[in-house]
């Protein structure tokens, strides 16, 4: 501070809290990365209690609950974990469910690249180490200024929406609030393109074959999500195109994991890898560029489920070609899009 009349600066001496005054810890900035969920453990009850929390949300389920409660409670619940578990139980690691031993790994990684000016954390929509426990705890360690980063390239409601959803609710509990930033979706940010670009080369390499095709399979929504202005399919296929600009190849956009009766965006991943080899391609290489981190829905039902019924179809040569993850590729990535997010914080 310059004093008038050309006199030195003043410099003002700190000034002492009361002997009396209650610790604070402020001032910092908070990294949470939010991505699912999942089952404790690959076992009919951990399924069944994580799978109650996830298809009673009704930004994933958009139908009245008033019909859909009794479905799930009756039906759902007492029929679907046991295969679920048993699926689970095929990908489970050594240190756990996929998603939550990459989101972890994610985290650490993004900790060493930020340093120590940035508190990395993570935390789940569903399921344990939930949003609310995890901005508690950055709150508690000092960071009043907090990126809340859904991790999913493409927006939905059904996936970054409900991610605020529970941060709001969080918030509401909290009388001293953080400032509370969203990371925007990545679906055609450059970084992210150039990322899923390179790890697709780096994957083909490895090959002892030559695809004929690059197939992207990203996970399905309802129809009619689409018709109510939901942006998803749209940013799906746009990371499409712009993956196949950036690898100079054909990629072709599916979408999986359908649930229910009715209609879903199309097309599906299952029909196309059964109607593939009757179009006379025989080779492909399968990426999933809407997950962050791999899990069920692309370990098994597309890493395993999906070379089954590609082969049974006629189809000779098949690879999955895994997620970003805590690749070094994926944690560059990851780095850039977080950092331009804390622009004025950091």
């Amino acid at each position: 501070m310059t004093a008038p009349h050309g006199l030195p600066p003043l410099i003002l001496p700190p000034v002492a809290l009361p002997a009396d005054h209650t610790p604070v810890k402020a001032g910092r900035i908070g990294v949470l990365l939010v991505n699912l969920g999942s089952p404790d453990a690959p076992d009919v009850p951990a399924v069944k209690r994580f799978l109650r929390e996830f298809l009673s949300d009704s930004r994933v389920i958009e139908i009245p609950q008033i019909l859909w409660r009794p479905i799930l409670n009756l039906l759902i619940l007492n029929i679907r974990p046991r295969t679920t578990a048993a699926n689970y139980a095929k990908v489970w690691m050594d240190e756990g469910s996929p998603i939550t031993v990459y989101t972890k790994r994610q985290a650490a990684a993004l900790q060493v690249r930020l340093g120590a000016a940035v508190q990395v954390d993570w935390a789940m929509r569903y399921g344990t180490r939930s949003i609310a426990e995890r901005l508690a705890a950055l709150m508690q360690s000092g960071c009043d200024r907090i990126l809340l980063a859904p991790m999913y390239p493409q927006y939905s409601a059904a996936t970054n929406a409900t991610v605020v959803d529970g941060a709001a609710r969080a918030l509401m509990d909290m009388r001293w609030q953080p400032t509370l930033r969203t990371m925007a979706p990545y679906f055609d940010n450059p970084d992210h393109i150039a990322a899923l670009a390179q790890s697709i080369r780096d994957g083909v390499a490895k090959l002892d074959f030559v695809p004929d095709l690059i197939l992207t399979s990203f996970h399905g929504m309802p129809l009619r999500t689409l018709e109510a202005g939901d942006p998803y399919h749209c940013q799906c296929m746009k990371t499409g195109r712009l993956l196949g600009e950036a690898l100079g190849m054909k990629v072709k956009v599916t979408f999986q994991s359908r649930f229910g009766r009715a209609e879903w965006l199309k097309p599906y991943t299952d029909d196309t890898l059964l109607n593939l080899p009757k179009d006379g391609v025989q080779k492909i290489a399968v990426v999933s560029p809407g997950f962050a981190a791999d899990c069920l829905e692309t370990l098994e039902e597309v890493a395993m489920e999906g070379r089954d019924e590609f082969i049974e179809a006629g189809g000779t040569h098949f690879a999955y070609i895994p997620c970003l993850n805590d690749s070094d590729t994926g944690m560059a990535m990851l780095e850039n899009i977080v950092r331009r997010e804390l622009a004025g914080w950091l």
